[in-house]
């Protein structure tokens, strides 16, 4: 940043250039202005000021609540974490569970049959679970018994009830293997990391705007304090031009002059006042309100701190822009979620080919019924079964295996053309080299403006070094004119010229400041507040300001 010195060369020029005609005048005929107390007479017009009184700090942390800028950034990234809890969401394990009943009425002519019209009831349930592996890998663990009763002579169990258990590994060796599975998963964990860089870059932003407009405020009001002091003195120097002229002191040029003078600064004096007043809204924008108590505009009670160099140069400021900056660790963000999803894509472009394996074992389990054969010619025979278990018998034989089931075999199958699979993973390897460029472009970019800040910010020492050389010739300027006017070796216009030159010397000077708080301010923006670094050097203020 910079600093200031508001009882020294400031407040001093401030109040000399409201003088002006009084350097002009005698001293016997402007006693109200002989001996003034510059400081005083600066104050003074501050005070008048309208505005409410806030300070940087405030500032930057009601624009952090309220910038619709940074409300975005939020929501995008409270949408990106979103979608990496939805895509990460696909490899939680997930159980299931299902149950139904039927009944069926089925007429028969076959002897069979056990009955005329064969009647079952049927009860159906499962569960298990599901889970799938970022390689991949689908496991799927079920149990399934269904229970049976049936109206036919022939049903040895009635009720019957059949469970089925089976663990089920499916293995993609080919197309969904690993990247192909887990690359939208690994994509929004880059997305998420992108939004939150982009969401920190937008509250960077809003701070180094806000100090920006707080800094640029500070230095137009003094502009404004200078040119209303100019503006009020320029009408006292049109009376006392008038006087003279009425005395043959002065011409009819002179006071010409002194009206063309009076009436430019009144409307500089508008100007300032627009300036005051757009940058006060600018301020409004950020903050998301007015000022409080019906004031018309934002005023600056902060004083600039001493400019602060970096401590490793310009290099080492260019280290910590690469390290730290936002906007890059945005784009890399991007960059590793296109390679993912190209990474995915390189995958899926390939035929499919899965291992498929099986394990698993059944049950059985019912209330036993006798079964008579009579098929005439002789003494009928029965069938009898002892059997009398219930769901508990058979899904012990289930889980032991006593019953066992096992398969193993490959899948295979294959697009013909191929087309659309290896048309996506074009497009991404051509997406992956666009957003490699767009973290070169940035980094680029970066280097520029770090560069632009940086030599700013080193010669904003010299500047404002010269900007008080030519306020301290401006002032001199005036006294040595206003000693020649009071005895006649020059005009009124040379005065008035000379006012004029003071005012411009006083708007370089402020402009200096705006300019090393600007380039301050941005460069805490581009290293993400690492600026200056742990070595930084505070340019004196006795050497940095007036």
């Amino acid at each position: 940043m910079f600093a200031t010195r508001p009882r020294r060369h400031l407040p001093y020029l401030l109040t000399l250039a409201g003088l002006l005609v009084a350097c002009a005048a005698t001293a016997a005929d402007q006693g109200v202005f002989s001996g003034a107390n510059p400081d005083s007479a600066l104050q003074r017009v501050l005070a008048e000021m309208p505005g409410e009184m806030i300070t940087l700090e405030t500032a930057i942390a009601e624009a952090l609540i309220r910038d619709t800028g940074i409300a975005v950034a939020r929501a995008d990234l409270e949408a990106a974490v979103g979608v990496e809890r939805r895509e990460g969401g696909i490899f939680d394990p997930e159980v299931f569970a299902e149950g139904s009943q039927a009944g069926n009425s089925q007429p028969s002519s076959s002897v069979f049959s056990g009955a005329d019209v064969l009647e079952t009831e049927s009860t159906r349930l499962g569960a298990g679970a599901r889970w799938l592996l970022p390689l991949g890998t689908e496991l799927t663990a079920l149990l399934n018994s269904e229970r049976v009763t049936s109206n036919s002579n022939f049903a040895t169990l009635s009720p019957q009830i059949d469970t089925y258990g089976q663990l089920e590994l499916v293995q993609p060796l080919l197309q969904g293997f690993g990247p192909g599975t887990s690359s939208e998963r690994d994509a929004a964990v880059s997305d998420r990391e992108g939004a939150e860089a982009r969401y920190d870059d937008a509250r960077l932003a809003t701070q180094a705007e806000a100090e920006t407009v707080y800094w640029a405020l500070f230095a137009a009001e003094r502009d404004f304090a200078v040119q209303k002091l100019i503006r009020d003195q320029a009408a006292s120097f049109l009376v006392e031009v008038r006087s003279r002229a009425r005395s043959g002191l002065a011409s009819p040029a002179d006071e010409a002059n002194a009206r063309v003078f009076l009436a430019e600064q009144e409307q500089l004096v508008l100007d300032g006042e627009e300036i005051l007043d757009s940058l006060s809204d600018r301020l409004v924008t950020l903050m998301g309100r007015r000022p409080v108590g019906g004031e018309l505009r934002f005023r600056p009670l902060d004083t600039p701190a001493p400019t602060v160099m970096p401590g490793g140069g310009l290099d080492g400021l260019l280290t910590l822009a690469y390290t730290h900056n936002r906007q890059i660790i945005a784009a890399e963000r991007q960059v590793e979620s296109v390679r993912s999803r190209a990474g995915g894509a390189q995958w899926n472009a390939r035929p499919q080919l899965d291992l498929v394996g099986r394990l698993g074992g059944r049950g059985l389990a019912g209330t036993g019924n006798d079964v008579i054969l009579d098929f005439g010619g002789g003494s009928p025979d029965t069938l009898r079964t002892d059997l009398d278990t219930g769901y508990g018998e058979s899904v012990e034989q289930t889980l032991r295996r006593d019953y066992p089931t096992w398969s193993v075999g490959m899948r295979f199958s294959v697009p013909i053309g191929g087309g659309s699979t290896a048309g996506e993973r074009d497009r991404l390897d051509a997406e992956v080299v666009r957003a490699e460029m767009q973290v070169e472009a940035l980094r680029r970019e970066l280097a520029a403006e770090v560069r632009i800040q940086y030599r700013e910010l080193d010669r904003s020492q010299r500047r404002l070094a010269f900007a008080t050389e030519g306020i301290d010739a401006s002032l001199e300027q005036v006294r040595i004119g206003s000693l020649q006017f009071r005895s006649g070796q020059t005009t009124a216009f040379e005065i008035v010229r000379l006012g004029a030159d003071l005012a411009d010397a006083q708007r370089r000077y402020s402009l200096a400041l705006v300019r090393t708080a600007r380039a301050a301010a941005t460069l805490r923006r581009l290293t993400a507040g690492a600026y200056p670094g742990p070595l930084g050097d505070a340019i004196p203020a006795e050497e940095s300001n007036p």
